[in-house]
């Protein structure tokens, strides 16, 4: 079985790097969540946008990353890098996250339960996914996402997999709304508007965090879930 990330990625991740509010927020994230635990997952790390500020906060981060060009800048960051799920132990780990990555693999429910299984008991794991099948464009298509999650839909992979959820919800309320213009009125072609993105990320993007507060049980343009793996 080949658990690995299908992200089509360089591209995106490169028009991501401007978006700097939105990723300090998700490191905030995943650094609360991860607190206090050793060694720690990042599934899909991408360039390590996130996996080498983990590490330089006293993790030791293990990285699986598919694409040869994306790993080979982890290894040269000096992070453990993996191009598949499969060569990582079974219960080796204390945490994993994964940050706008399941939408990319055909079958999350296995993956999802692959992950499970790399946790020791009383191992912590975050996710971050797009939420809403209406709000999927021309660019999900283009990054190549598969689908767009709904919170009961991402709990209930999760159970499926064995996890014990403790906190899930919904964020980026403002973006909901963002989106579905998008998807109205934005690019055939599903290509991003950098300027736009700045624009949003800026002063949108804290707004829409104080939203959040209110609208997490309802609705945002992603989805977000806690949950551990206590089994004997």
């Amino acid at each position: 079985m080949n658990s690995s990330p299908t992200v089509s990625g360089s591209e995106n991740l490169e028009v991501m790097v401007e978006a700097r509010n939105y990723n300090a927020y998700l490191l905030r994230k995943v650094g609360n969540v991860m607190a206090g635990r050793h060694r720690i997952l990042d599934f899909g790390a991408g360039r390590g946008t996130f996996a080498i500020p983990m590490r330089d906060w006293g993790h030791e981060v293990v990285c699986v990353e598919p694409e040869r060009v994306l790993r080979s800048s982890l290894t040269a960051a000096r992070l453990e890098a993996h191009a598949s799920l499969d060569t990582v132990p079974s219960r080796s780990l204390e945490g994993v996250y994964t940050l706008n990555v399941l939408e990319h693999i055909q079958n999350d429910k296995e993956t999802i339960a692959a992950l499970y299984r790399k946790l020791a008991r009383g191992g912590i794991f975050y996710a971050y996914v797009p939420a809403f099948q209406l709000l999927y464009s021309a660019m999900d298509d283009r990054v190549g996402h598969v689908r767009r999650y709904r919170l009961g839909q991402l709990i209930e992979r999760c159970r499926q997999a064995g996890f014990k959820v403790h906190k899930a919800g919904y964020s980026d309320s403002l973006g909901f709304l963002a989106s579905l213009v998008y998807k109205t009125m934005g690019s055939a072609d599903g290509s991003v508007n950098r300027a736009g993105l700045v624009l949003y990320d800026r002063y949108a993007f804290p707004l829409s965090c104080v939203l959040d507060i209110a609208a997490q049980r309802l609705f945002g343009k992603n989805a977000w879930i806690i949950a551990s793996n206590d089994a004997p």
